[in-house]
């Protein structure tokens, strides 16, 4: 505060003229400088003294007296500055050192303050602030107790946040904020308290608010929402430190796994708790983002470590991350890894305390030891970044370039703050599949081979031969999805094309799939009629939809009559389908002779004989109306087979003399499918013959009846496995030693610049590296779909009492510590055992348990596991 009571005690004055050269000098030898501390003095008691002094009698009657000011306030009760005052004319200005000497010779009037000011470097000018900035002072929590008080621009805001400490009797080490109140709507954090009052934009007039930190980590000004519980039984509640899980704000799992991770990090943890972050906020610099992201991230870890939340509300810091970097806007789902990595960057920044980076000339390792070049590294490297980041999560590289040519090495060291590192991938896949063998009684059998992951079809056929000793080259692979074909495999096919989800049977085909060939290959669906005619589609044909599964059926060319299919096909199908016996045909034939037959006995000798259609053609060249030649129909009479385009009078006498097929059981329809399984227009309407000029789809349609009464559907589902399936697929266990060894595998660059590569990372050389930050490159780049489908989850060791616990958002539960080997693992902080911090209390009682919610737990238990991996962020399908 500007306006001091100064109590100085008087000494014995020297000689005038001693006093006269004195201030002389001081006004003469001192120019104005920013920061220095100037001092008002009434013109007229001024005046008076220089007189007195040139006189050189001590006893003459100009005597000044005290120092007096009186005529330069306003009113004496507030000592509030007049306005307008004039220097050289209302008062005078003088050097800090000679006020001193003047209030020691001549003291000052009791109770009237010192008029102290501060030399303030202004745009283009550098001047005594004679009037400084008045502002009111207040607290959040009582904003009606209301202070004025006065700051020189040069002071700080920090000198603000002290002053309204002591004035509002905050409590010593409290962690307050301010903000700066311009209007009753305009409201704006004080961030930088090191900042001056010239350069906060802070005025005449404004109010500057304190708040403090409730006990909970969140702020008055910006109370989140409680979520479960009302704002009275979350200030009740206590529960274990860390122990908090996070509200899913939409999509935002990704950013709370790995909140959770960096918040179960204790180095780093620590460092905010213990608000070591306060005095290293970094708002200048270019790269950072004015230590907004790491006021942000202080919040959350303080609300999560408070003891006193069950869920922590993060949506101020996701809006902090979405305005800094714009890909984090929304609620999209991303990648953890790349919210973690803008996260570790965007604190380092805002906590570097290099304010100022030099530039620095790298050099050539040269032949030197490692030793010394990583440890010139290590130095360059902190000469330009400097935080807690850098003292937790950094690291040396030692990469190494080969010229293939002259054989020159080139080695250099840099920094590093995580691990991509690749797992090692297997060259064998293990795959499902079922084999349909040729016997029609013989059930589906499911195989598990082990095949080449970068093998092809025909290598996965070369495998299962081995276990059936069927020819290789008799086999046609196929992804049955849906009751259909979705996809017939070529031998030459990249097994890649098939996922591990896929249900992939292997037929045996022994014709051909070309035109030509006397035998050919028919893929047979299974199609239900529905009870009534689809009216509605414009025609009036049966609506179906397929069912059970799909068949390739071998047949020879010269068996593909209409009769020979339909009996062909009941054979294929003679383990689920049941064939009328005698009895049922002749209870048939009785009913026949009735003269009422209905309207769909009509319908089906429109369009079949024998329950074969007349329509099958290829359904690339359509079907056209085919008239039976005389010949063909005088052949099939002789057989006692039906001709298809009978007037009305031969049909109906064709049924009096009880033609054969019209004797028989019709348990099914054949129609010409395309390979989704439905009937275009044009087939199946008229013709009388096949087309096998491309691969032919044939489905056969059921009555409803006909198939509830004849079709098995348990023993159609029905298949075995075989003794390879028994046989448990083994998890590998990945040591990380294995991972950094294919890391560090050497490399050609590229083609134009063919030098190898080959990074190490040097961690023992500097072993201010506490913790290690493992990042799996898991996913190829045709992986995208499936990491949009995955969602996060993380699991983490309490750092106060040594318990694993499973953080699922905004829900937390024990963890036993083999629920952790997962093979879903992908950022793992791995701690240096020599660093590690022995937990502080026992383990909860409960933590065997891990189905129990973690929040309500905080009875004590034994010691917790040393030197565990600190947390693991997991993505589970």
């Amino acid at each position: 505060i500007m306006a001091t009571t100064t109590s100085a005690a008087v000494t014995e004055p020297p000689g005038l003229e001693t006093q006269r050269k004195e201030i002389e000098s001081l006004l003469q030898e001192h120019e104005l400088r920013a920061g220095d501390t100037w001092y008002l003095v009434e013109r007229r008691w001024y005046e008076q003294w220089k007189e007195y002094v040139e006189t050189g009698d001590q006893n003459s009657s100009s005597f000044p007296g005290q120092i007096d000011n009186t005529e330069l306030f306003e009113e004496l009760d507030s000592y509030h500055l007049k306005e307008r005052l004039v220097e050289n004319e209302d008062f005078v200005l003088i050097p800090a050192e000679a006020w001193h000497k003047l209030l020691a010779w001549y003291g000052m009037v009791e109770v009237q303050p010192a008029l102290e000011r501060k030399v303030v470097d202004l745009p283009s000018l550098v001047k005594v602030e004679v009037y400084p900035v008045e502002i009111f002072l207040c607290l959040h929590s009582n904003m009606e107790n209301v202070v004025t008080a006065q700051f020189s621009r040069a002071d700080h805001i920090h000198t603000i946040q002290k002053v309204m400490m002591t004035q509002f009797d905050v409590v010593e080490g409290a962690e307050t904020r301010l903000w700066m109140k311009s209007s009753d709507t305009s409201c704006e954090r004080l961030r930088n308290v090191h900042v001056r009052v010239l350069d906060s934009c802070l005025s005449s007039g404004m109010t500057v608010i304190m708040e403090m930190r409730n006990a909970d980590g969140t702020w008055p000004s910006s109370r989140p929402q409680i979520m479960r519980n009302s704002v009275e039984e979350q200030d009740s509640y206590r529960g274990q430190p860390g122990v908090c899980g996070l509200t899913n704000l939409g999509n935002t799992c990704f950013m709370n796994s790995a909140l959770q991770c960096l918040s179960n990090t204790p180095p780093l943890t620590e460092y905010f708790l213990r608000n070591a972050y306060l005095e290293e906020l970094n708002f200048t610099n270019p790269l950072g983002m004015k230590g907004e992201i790491a006021e942000a991230y202080a919040d959350v870890i303080k609300q999560m470590w408070s003891g006193r939340h069950y869920s922590v509300v993060p949506r101020i810091f996701k809006t902090k991350v979405g305005h800094f970097a714009s890909q984090f806007l929304g609620y999209q789902q991303h990648d953890s890894q790349e919210l973690l990595s803008f996260l570790l960057d965007g604190l380092h920044e805002d906590l570097n305390r290099v304010k100022n980076k030099e530039y620095i000339e790298l050099r050539d390792a040269a032949g030197r030891p490692d030793q010394e070049v990583a440890e010139e590294a290590w130095r360059n490297h902190r000469r330009r970044n400097d935080s807690a980041i850098v003292d937790t999560f950094h690291g040396l590289f030692k990469s190494t370039l080969v010229c293939p040519e002259c054989r020159k090495v080139s080695v250099t060291f840099d920094p590093f703050c995580y691990l991509s590192v690749p797992l090692p991938v297997s060259k064998d896949r293990v795959m499902e599949v079922f084999f349909v063998s040729l016997d029609p009684v013989a059930k589906p059998v499911q195989h598990r081979l082990v095949v080449p992951k970068a093998g092809k079809v025909f290598d996965l056929c070369s495998v299962l031969s081995e276990m059936t000793k069927i020819p290789a080259n008799q086999m046609v692979v196929a992804d049955v999805f849906n009751h259909r074909f979705y996809k017939l495999y070529h031998a030459d096919e990249s097994l890649s094309c098939i996922l591990d989800r896929d249900d992939i049977f292997v037929y045996l085909n022994r014709g051909s799939m070309e035109e030509e060939g006397d035998e050919v290959v028919l893929a047979l669906y299974l199609r239900e009629r529905s009870h009534y005619r689809d009216y509605g589609s414009g025609s009036s044909s049966y609506g179906t939809s397929l069912f059970g599964h799909p068949l390739l059926m071998t047949v020879p060319r010269g068996q593909c009559s209409r009769d020979a299919l339909y009996h062909l096909f009941l054979q294929r199908l003679a383990r689920y389908v049941r064939p009328p016996d005698p009895s049922e045909e002749e209870d048939e034939e009785e009913g026949e002779d009735d003269d009422d037959d209905d309207d769909e006995e009509e319908e089906l000798y429109k369009t079949q004989t024998n329950g074969v259609s007349y329509g099958p053609t290829d359904s690339q060249q359509g079907a056209g109306h085919q008239q039976p030649c005389e010949e063909e129909e005088e052949e099939e009479e002789e057989r006692g087979e039906c001709p298809p385009c009978l007037p009305q009078a031969n049909r109906r006498q064709a049924k009096r003399k009880g033609c054969e097929a019209r004797r028989r059981k019709l348990l099914f329809s054949i129609q010409a499918v395309n390979s989704n399984g439905t009937t275009e227009r044009g087939m199946g309407e008229d013709g009388s013959a096949f087309s096998f000029s491309s691969q032919p789809y044939v489905a056969m349609d059921w009555d409803p009846d006909m198939k509830k009464k004849y079709y098995n559907e348990n023993e159609a589902e029905k298949y075995v496995k075989h003794q390879s399936m028994e046989v448990p697929h083994q998890q590998t266990t990945v040591q990380l030693q294995e991972c950094i060894e294919l890391f560090t595998t050497v490399e050609t660059l590229e083609e134009e610049n063919p030098w190898y590569y080959c990074p190490t990372p040097v961690i023992s050389i500097y072993p201010t590296l506490s913790v290690l930050l493992c990042h799996w490159k898991l996913f190829r780049p045709l992986d995208i779909f499936h990491i949009l489908l995955r969602y996060n989850t993380s699991y983490a060791r309490n750092k106060d009492n040594g318990q694993w616990y499973y953080f699922d958002d905004s829900k937390v539960t024990y963890a036993r510590e083999e629920q952790i080997v997962t093979n879903a693992a992908y950022l793992l902080f791995y701690h240096r055992q020599d660093k590690i911090r022995q937990p502080t209390l026992p383990a909860p009682l409960d933590s065997s348990s891990p189905t129990q919610p973690a929040n309500d737990v905080t009875s004590p238990k034994h010691d917790g596991m040393e030197g565990a991996t600190p947390c693991v962020n997991m993505e589970t399908d």
